[in-house]
């Protein structure tokens, strides 16, 4: 995160230099939604301390929750980066498109293509292995950043290429666009973190490792819910076993069926189990 946090600060200064030696709306939507990113990582980078943080006395369930707040407010900053490109172009319009030494402004913005683009596939890479919300949004919000530099690169050059300058505002447009589009999807990952959705591929691995465990100790299961935490899951379920059974022998096999769970899923969970008998299990409830 810090490294993301420098090579924003960095992009920022070079895409200002860039859109002060051209005045081209293209490079200007790039490096705008390079101050949205350099606010997006500092939140971020707060967000991954607070979530590092155990449990206490206050948050029972530790702080990691903070990761889908972290994503929103990443979401939310790239949709507005994407309204003021597409008001600052509307203007450019009006007031006439005069820009200049585009060739240069090319080398400066592919530049930055190259470096977000190697950030952004680091910084996906690990958070998707450890799991992290925060980097992997962070990651997702630079490849959008490098995605936004391609288009400004092939916007500008087309400009450059055959003197025709409106070619600069048309691809300010389709990047707001798209901007746009990538804002609303972190906005819709942190909502649904936020209101617990559940996520089918983990209902899947539960559900698949439940059949196999039902077959190996004639038990049976149902109630399964499981929610995300930010840095990992959170499995309840009831597990039914047979009257004849004790308490211990069923604790024992509840056990090795919470470490199956545990080990087929790649990212840290708590699994908790409620114990039943099997017969009139109805009656019971």
């Amino acid at each position: 995160m810090r490294l993301s946090l420098i090579v924003g600060i960095g992009m920022f200064f070079l895409k200002f230099y860039a859109y002060a030696l051209t005045h081209s709306s293209a490079i200007l939507s790039d490096a705008t939604e390079s101050i949205v990113h350099v606010l997006a990582v500092g939140f971020a980078a707060y967000s991954l301390r607070l979530a590092s943080k155990p449990a206490d006395q206050e948050h029972h369930y530790g702080h990691a929750k903070i990761s889908f707040m972290s994503a929103g407010f990443e979401g939310a900053m790239i949709i507005i980066a994407a309204l003021f490109i597409i008001y600052e172009t509307t203007e450019n319009l009006i007031a006439g498109i005069e820009i200049h030494k585009l060739d240069t402004g090319l080398w400066l913005t592919g530049s930055a293509l190259v470096i977000n683009a190697a950030l952004g596939s680091y910084l996906i890479l690990i958070g998707k292995r450890k799991r992290s919300l925060i980097l992997e949004a962070n990651g997702k919000h630079v490849l959008t950043d490098a995605w936004t530099s391609f288009g400004v690169v092939l916007g500008v050059g087309l400009a450059w290429y055959t003197g025709w300058d409106y070619f600069d505002p048309i691809c300010a447009f389709v990047l707001a666009l798209h901007i746009l589009f990538s804002g609303f999807k972190l906005m819709r990952q942190s909502i649904n973190g936020l209101l617990d959705a559940a996520d089918p591929e983990i209902d899947k691995i539960i559900a698949d490792t439940l059949e196999k465990a039902k077959a190996e100790f004639e038990i049976d299961f149902h109630g399964v819910r499981h929610l995300s935490t930010g840095d990992g899951f959170r499995i309840e379920l009831h597990l039914l076993f047979p009257d004849e059974l004790s308490i211990k022998e069923a604790h024992r096999q509840a056990t090795i069926i919470e470490g199956q769970i545990e080990s087929a899923i790649e990212t840290p969970v708590f699994v908790t189990t409620h114990l039943e008998p099997a017969i009139a299990h109805e009656d019971h409830h």
